[in-house]
């Protein structure tokens, strides 16, 4: 196959996956208008239409589809070939892509990575910030970091963090003239910081106590879709937040914050740093992975 044909189905498959050539051409690094016309041009060579375009989206044509089903995994496993060539290098180097929630990146990951980047100069790393639950396989993601509960029975897990609580925080000045909840169900009479998911829906305060498990639909005046901002709206007075307990441990000892339904929040997994069964690591990725595993 021409080595050009290769590079027009890569381009393909990337406006394929993110849904948009700008996005997509913004990933290759190249102009939106020289994307479309690759993409363009493989259609006219193939006579088929592989993308239906609209105003606000991009998607596959059923021939599309069968075509991006077959070459995907090909065109992957050459990309993951190259990138095992690093270890032939005199120090390990290459992209590693890895999505992750905010918390987990800043509590640890960056850490990891402050460690490990000076002494690797070649050793690239790109992190997507997002709190929902992407499909790392279809980004094209190295790597995803989550809660232990979280990652697919079929994905390769590597405990990178201790085992995580939930704490429900608030502010001296909110619990002025206020009861405080003795039971969860007892939110439901107190202004509550909602978090709006990146699915749309509102995060339900889950709790557990003696086998005994409850989810707390709670309501409140303020919605925010970052627990950051959840928990400087807390400190301000303005209602709960349900956080991780290692986001206000030293808000607790220094009494900006106080801690209820301590009781009903036992610990869980904690961060795993995952990807799948079948990609073989590279060297750059094995030297971030012993960085990042848990030792404790």
């Amino acid at each position: 196959m021409a080595r050009d044909t290769i590079n027009d189905l890569q381009a393909l498959l990337a406006v394929a996956r993110e849904r948009s050539f700008t996005r997509a051409a913004i990933k290759l690094g190249v102009s939106q208008s020289a994307l479309s016309h690759t993409v363009r041009g493989l259609e006219a060579q193939l006579g088929l239409r592989l993308l239906t375009r609209t105003t606000r989206s991009v998607a596959p044509t059923p021939a599309g589809e069968r075509l991006l089903t077959s070459i995907a995994p090909l065109l992957d496993e050459i990309d993951t070939a190259l990138a095992a060539l690093g270890e032939f290098r005199e120090k390990p180097g290459g992209t590693i892509r890895i999505t992750t929630g905010e918390h987990a990146a800043q509590a640890v990951l960056w850490p990891a990575l402050e460690r490990l980047l000076p002494e690797y100069p070649d050793i690239r790393v790109e992190l997507d910030i997002n709190n929902g639950l992407t499909d790392i396989v279809a980004g094209r993601f190295d790597a995803g970091v989550r809660l232990g509960e979280q990652v697919a029975k079929d994905m390769v897990a590597t405990r990178i963090a201790p085992d995580a609580r939930m704490a429900v925080v608030g502010a001296p000045s909110y619990f002025t003239g206020r009861k405080r909840p003795r039971i969860p169900q007892d939110l439901t009479a107190h202004e509550c910081l909602n978090l709006r998911m990146q699915s749309g829906g509102l995060h339900a305060w889950e709790f557990e106590k003696g086998g005994r498990e409850l989810k707390v639909r709670v309501e409140g005046r303020v919605v925010v879709n970052s627990t950051l901002m959840a928990l400087e709206a807390s400190i301000a007075g303005y209602g709960l937040a349900y956080v991780l307990e290692d986001r206000v441990r030293a808000h607790l000892a220094d009494g900006r914050l106080i801690r209820v339904l301590a009781d009903w929040c036992p610990p869980f997994s904690g961060y795993h740093l995952y990807y799948p069964s079948r990609r073989q690591p590279t060297p750059a990725f094995v030297l971030l992975l012993d960085a990042l595993r848990y030792r404790g």
